[in-house]
């Protein structure tokens, strides 16, 4: 770029700063910064309005994680509360997102002032880094450290408060010279920037442990897919002949097809992977925290067997699991250079038999599901049709509850599509398929949300429609929050007088996207879902695709078998 006047607005700066960058787009809900927005304009970074602050965070975040660069997001003081909570989700996902948004100021404090609230500690819990942007002139250095820290270790959502109800600091002008530093630290630009690999020493202990176990196996996670390691994963399996598992954050890591792939492990899973993960005497997390999710409440693996902890987090090293050899990494080089120090193991083959058992006994129980014509639809054809139906390039986002369960669990990926599920804020999948959709324009993004989801940020199609932002948001509509079902029916003695409190009435969710400006498809018939999902991804236009499924259809719980689920009414 050429080189910058020597005065120049803090408005200007971000602007500038930010296409130096790479950002595309920028999420918010008016008004703040709008002098910044009107120069990202200038620049062609898009400014995409919301309808709410959770639903700009959410877009920051699926495009953060659908390119593996920091998504930005932005409020004013009376909206900032609302992008806080959007923030939770990324940060349990480890997604580099920057929230900035305006703030209180030293004279206006404590006087009442219209809107305003002290909403700088509610970011806290939710940011790796908080920061006051008390003077313009520090706006350079503070945005260059907000980028370092969303995308560093460990990658996270950051929060920069700008002085002003809607950030108006930004107005005034600074002096920018050789002591302000560059505009962007090009390295931080995207996720991981450094990617540090272990001692040697250390590489070739879990080596020998993996090499001497009979029944290793491998839970790849998330930190394994912002690394991009899945080429290595698959090499170091094939090498030391070891079963792949994955988190959620890992889904995709490893064609699912691949005959040492068994699944999801966890309670979000198929009971393939947590039989395999119960039967192996020795694991290797690569890129997972051992959160309770994964480990089905730390029930998989078992306390007592032996553990190797792969993260680039120092301090996920042993959290839940007393490592007998911890790797302190980026996944992708460490499991290179493990590659060039492993010898091949070559007496496995009575250890993959089994697990292949798992994974063929599993797939065979839930072939007639699949395959099944019922109506109201079974989900689990619903995910078959999906399967089939996904762009060899496409990104799945899904939902959490049973979205991610479905998801999960009867959902096969290949190499090449990517998978960018909800950490746990129900709601989350549409919002965040949008921002998807910005940071990816060429690829089909598929949205998976049940009904309850949706209904959190239904206003959002207008958005969709407004800017052109051509995801297909499929809605396994059930009519109900059914996950929820056990709960108030078992506090109710079986009574339906709790209904009401997970029973939707029944809404044409097609007709209200076509009134808000998207395409529209309904699906009554398991016959008909693998045509309209190729309509609707060939459409080339935001569109719905509202699938009628029935209710009491319930995943298996993590081991297999039925349950209180399978026995509603």
């Amino acid at each position: 770029m050429d080189k910058p006047d020597e005065m120049m607005s803090g408005s200007r700066y971000l602007a500038q700063a930010l296409r130096e960058y790479g950002v595309s787009h920028v999420f918010m809900v008016p008004t703040v910064a709008v002098p910044a927005l009107t120069a990202m304009d200038d620049l062609g970074i898009v400014g995409v309005m919301t309808h709410g602050e959770k639903a700009a965070a959410y877009m920051a975040d699926g495009y953060a994680r659908a390119s593996r660069r920091p998504g930005i997001c932005m409020a004013q003081t009376i909206g900032a509360a609302n992008l806080a909570a959007g923030l939770r989700d990324a940060y349990m996902a480890s997604s580099p997102v920057i929230a900035i948004t305006g703030g209180t100021r030293p004279s206006s404090r404590y006087r009442h002032v219209y809107q305003e609230v002290e909403d700088f500690p509610l970011y806290e819990p939710v940011t790796k880094f908080n920061a006051h942007v008390d003077d313009v002139g520090r706006l350079p250095d503070l945005l260059r450290q907000a980028f370092r820290e969303a995308t560093t270790g460990a990658a996270g959502p950051v929060h920069l408060e700008v002085q002003g109800i809607q950030a108006e600091l930004l107005a005034n002008e600074f002096s920018v010279d050789d002591s302000t530093g560059p505009l962007a630290e090009m390295r931080f630009a995207q996720v991981p920037p450094f990617r540090p690999t272990p001692e040697d020493a250390f590489i070739r202990q879990a080596l020998d442990l993996l090499s001497s176990a009979r029944r290793p196996i491998v839970i790849a996670g998330g930190g394994s897919v912002w690394s991009d390691a899945g080429a290595e994963l698959r090499e170091l399996a094939r090498l030391l002949m070891m079963p792949v598992a994955t988190s959620l954050n890992g889904k995709g890591s490893i064609d699912e097809d691949d005959p040492l792939a068994v699944g999801v492990v966890g309670s979000y899973s198929r009971a393939s992977a947590n039989q395999a993960v119960g039967e192996a005497d020795l694991v290797f997390f690569v890129g997972s925290h051992t959160g309770s999710q994964v480990t089905d409440q730390w029930r998989l693996p078992s306390f007592g067997t032996p553990v190797i902890q792969l993260d680039i987090d120092a301090r996920e090293l042993g959290r839940n699991y007393p490592n007998a050899v911890s790797l302190h990494g980026d996944a992708k080089v460490t499991l290179r250079r493990m590659i060039e120090l492993a010898r091949p193991v070559t007496d496995r083959h009575g250890w993959l038999e089994t697990v292949v058992g798992y994974v063929q006994r599993w797939r065979a129980s839930q072939r007639p599901r699949l395959d099944s014509s019922d109506a109201p639809i079974r989900p689990e054809r619903l995910c078959k049709e999906i399967t089939q139906a996904l762009p060899d390039d496409g990104i799945l986002v899904s939902d959490t509850g049973h979205a991610g369960i479905w998801t999960g669990s009867m959902i096969d990926l290949r190499p090449g599509q990517s998978f960018l599920r909800c950490a746990g804020s129900l709601g989350w999948a549409f919002p965040a398929s949008l921002g998807a959709k910005c940071a990816q324009p060429d690829r089909s993004v598929v949205c998976f949300t049940g009904d309850g989801g949706f209904y959190y940020h239904l206003a959002e199609l207008e958005t969709a429609a407004r800017y052109g932002l051509n995801a297909v948001v499929v809605v396994n509509n059930n009519r109900s929050l059914s996950q929820d079902m056990k709960v108030f029916r078992t506090a109710s003695d079986g009574s339906s007088r709790t209904d009401p409190m997970w029973v939707f009435q029944e809404i044409d969710l097609a007709r209200i996207a076509s009134d808000l400006g998207c395409a529209s498809l309904r699906v009554t018939s398991a016959e008909d879902i693998g045509g309209a999902l190729k309509e609707a991804i060939g459409m080339g236009k935001p569109v719905v695709v509202d699938v009628a499924t029935d209710m009491f259809a319930f995943p298996d719980p993590p081991f297999g078998g039925r349950d209180f689920y399978d026995s509603a009414p």
